[in-house]
């Protein structure tokens, strides 16, 4: 009898035992499949929604055009054809992209960046296909430009939306985060912990393995490391470990290789001044990217026709201003209408800016010294051109000529380059791009003498916040505040 109680009292916490591992078993298993299920559905909707406001706003674009100007209400079956048409290039696009992942709609950060690129494309694509097969007739071009307005605003307004879904579904726990395990010594885990708020994202920090100094601990620290990740089975490991020191990444990597989770090498400060960095492989050599250019290809030819369309039009339309400021130029004071200065463009390399002559004096080397207000050299039809900014005008001609663009960082004098390339830091980067007519630290108050390295410095940092984020949006929103803002032409002189 008491064998067999004895028996049978060791039997029960073994059950016990087995039936709690069962159930978190099923419990992690469960949790595996809502996240796939959560992960896929979500992706599922998102094309979806794209899909749908492309085809809607197609439609609503069609109707919106005959009833404002014929007063009619429309067949829209044809125009729902080229919504579906660009709707399927858009969601085509953004899922070679990866732009229907969760981890996408953390935030409303960098989204209309990426989804004006995308409709520019699909929108122009579809318009280059209907010029080629010759369809573009059936549609008028006031109800074309109408489609282009109603599609954007569209994408945008999903954009919201699936931003707010992934943003309420979390909070309620309907869709996962994912669960990191950092691994390192202390002083890099209390470091990463530091650096990296996770409270608002997709991810939360399960676990804390760490490592003691010294190699003589590590076959240890790791096997217990491997033992937390086997029972809490995160989605992902950071190796929070300094990059000089190989040896133990390996063990760490050797170790993890085993576990069913991404393994991660923890960042380095460096890498969180490289929004993008990623690793590449190129050929047989694998590296970390650091960055990469600023401009895609597809970029630089949006970028391009915009620059090639506007400069050409206001050419056209601005031909008797410049009749009328040559003439008046040429009265005011002897010398040339223009005034040619050798410039740094992009690369670095030089090219000579066009601009209408405001100065008595026309220099062009390292003793060139800025305008101030109230310079005698500036003649009096030249105040009055550069306080509207007017002088600026022939570089169009420069646009034109492809040395520069109608929005980005203003070209300094030679002198200044110079100067200044060897004091700020990252100063050249901004000719990683074509200076501008116009830029975003111009429309931002900082433009008009270089009183102090601080100002040129806040020039900079704006110079460089355009190169890192650009976006046809943010070339058209700084061209209408160079137009309508106060900031822009307050320290014209």
């Amino acid at each position: 009898m008491q064998s067999g109680g004895a028996s049978t009292g060791a039997f029960r916490p073994a059950g016990r035992q087995n039936f709690a591992h069962a159930a978190r078993r099923l419990h992690r298993r469960r949790l595996a499949s809502a996240k796939v299920i959560a992960e896929i559905g979500f992706r599922y909707l998102a094309a979806l929604g794209d899909f749908c406001a492309v085809v809607l706003a197609a439609a609503a674009s069609n109707v919106i055009y005959k009833l404002a100007t014929l007063g009619l209400l429309p067949n829209v079956e044809p125009v729902t054809e080229i919504g579906v048409a660009v709707g399927a290039l858009v969601v085509f696009a953004n899922i070679q992209r990866n732009e229907y992942s969760i981890g996408r709609f953390s935030s409303f950060s960098g989204h209309f960046g990426r989804f004006v690129s995308v409709w520019n494309l699909a929108f122009f694509c579809v318009l280059a296909l209907g010029f080629l097969t010759k369809t573009t007739e059936l549609f008028s071009r006031g109800a074309t430009g109408v489609l282009y307005l109603t599609g954007l605003l569209a994408l945008g307004g999903m954009r919201v939306v699936m931003v707010g879904l992934a943003g309420a579904a979390r909070r309620r726990g309907l869709l996962p985060r994912r669960r990191l395990v950092v691994v390192g010594f202390e002083s890099q885990l209390s470091a990463f912990v530091a650096r990296y708020d996770l409270s608002g994202s997709d991810m939360q920090i399960i676990s804390a393995a760490m490592l003691r100094e010294g190699e003589d601990c590590l076959d240890d620290d790791l096997a217990l490391a491997a033992a937390t990740v086997r029972v809490l089975r995160p989605d992902d490991i950071f190796i929070a470990v300094p990059w000089a020191q190989t040896r133990i990444i390996e063990a760490c990597v050797d170790t993890f290789l085993r576990t069913p989770a991404e393994i991660h090498l923890g960042p380095e400060a460096i890498l969180d001044r490289f929004s993008e960095a990623e690793v590449s492989q190129l050929g047989p050599i694998s590296s970390l990217n650091l960055t990469r250019r600023p401009l895609s290809l597809l970029q630089r030819i949006e970028k391009r026709v915009f620059d090639m369309t506007l400069a050409s039009l206001a050419l056209v339309l601005l031909a008797p201003l410049f009749a009328i400021v040559a003439l008046a130029i040429r009265l005011d004071s002897p010398g040339p209408v223009f005034f040619v200065q050798r410039r740094y463009g992009f690369n670095q390399e030089p090219f000579r800016i066009v601009k209408f002559r405001t100065m008595s004096a026309m220099e062009d080397d390292s003793n060139l010294i800025s305008a101030t207000r109230f310079d005698p050299r500036v003649t009096r039809i030249g105040a009055l051109l550069r306080r509207t900014s007017i002088d600026e005008l022939p570089q169009l001609l420069n646009v034109l000529a492809g040395d520069m663009s109608l929005v980005g960082p203003r070209p300094h004098a030679l002198a200044h380059d110079q100067r200044y390339d060897r004091r700020i830091a990252q100063y050249a980067r901004r000719h990683n791009v074509k200076p501008g007519i116009t830029g975003w630290a111009q429309v931002c108050g900082l433009r008009g003498e270089i009183a102090s390295e601080d100002k040129m410095r806040r020039r900079v940092e704006h110079d460089l916040y355009y190169v890192d984020n650009w976006s046809l949006w943010l070339d058209v929103k700084i061209m209408a505040m160079t137009v309508f803002s106060s900031k822009a032409h307050s320290d014209a002189y």
